[in-house]
């Protein structure tokens, strides 16, 4: 898949005018404040043997999502000009990522979760050489994840748990001995499914 394919899947008017509530058909229970508005980049690394999907696992004392497998980045700022500025920003101040080696090719759509954010997905293309220099506060680890797997519907299962009498479902990707689960999951699970037409 070529960033050409990727970017008429996003841009080809596929992408449904709709906010996902968490996982499908659960809905999320009301928050008591405007949801927090944050981006995230999908980033696809071009490599020979097929786009791979930057993710990161954060550390463990983090307030939001600590330990958990997420896709780089985190809240909008009023100082940032847009989401894609967002996400460019956060993934190079977790990662230091060149937002210069990123290839925006467009959004997918928002998603909202049981914690009380508003997650804006965009989806860039990096071509190698990759140097990154991980904040070692944000960021325990960094890996790829091929494409190929996580779009495959065959590795998506659901798992649920029941927290203040609410039963919550919600995706999971087993990739070696990484828990991919909730936002991050989700996301991945409808990102495949454009892909797939």
């Amino acid at each position: 898949m070529t960033p050409s394919d990727l970017r008429q899947c996003l841009n080809g008017g596929k992408v449904p005018a709709v906010t996902l509530a968490g996982d499908e058909g659960h809905e999320l229970r009301p928050v008591a404040a405007e949801r927090i508005p944050a981006a995230v980049l999908l980033g696809l690394v071009a490599s020979p043997a097929g786009p791979a999907i930057l993710l990161t696992q954060r550390t463990a004392h983090l307030r939001d999502h600590a330990g958990q497998i997420s896709l780089p980045g985190g809240r909008i700022e009023a100082a940032d000009p847009g989401i894609e500025a967002a996400a460019l920003r956060e993934a190079h101040e977790e990662l230091g990522l060149d937002p210069a080696r990123v290839e925006l090719l467009g959004r997918l759509p928002i998603y909202d979760t049981i914690t009380g954010f508003r997650i804006h997905p965009v989806v860039g293309w990096i071509e190698p050489p990759l140097t990154l220099t991980p904040d070692p506060f944000e960021v325990a680890d960094v890996f790829e994840v091929p494409l190929a797997w996580a779009v495959d519907p065959r590795n998506h299962e659901r798992g649920a748990y029941e927290r203040d009498g609410l039963r919550r479902e919600f995706f999971v990707l087993r990739w070696r001995d990484r828990y991919i689960w909730g936002a991050t999951a989700g996301i991945l699970v409808g990102f495949s499914r454009l892909v797939a037409g």
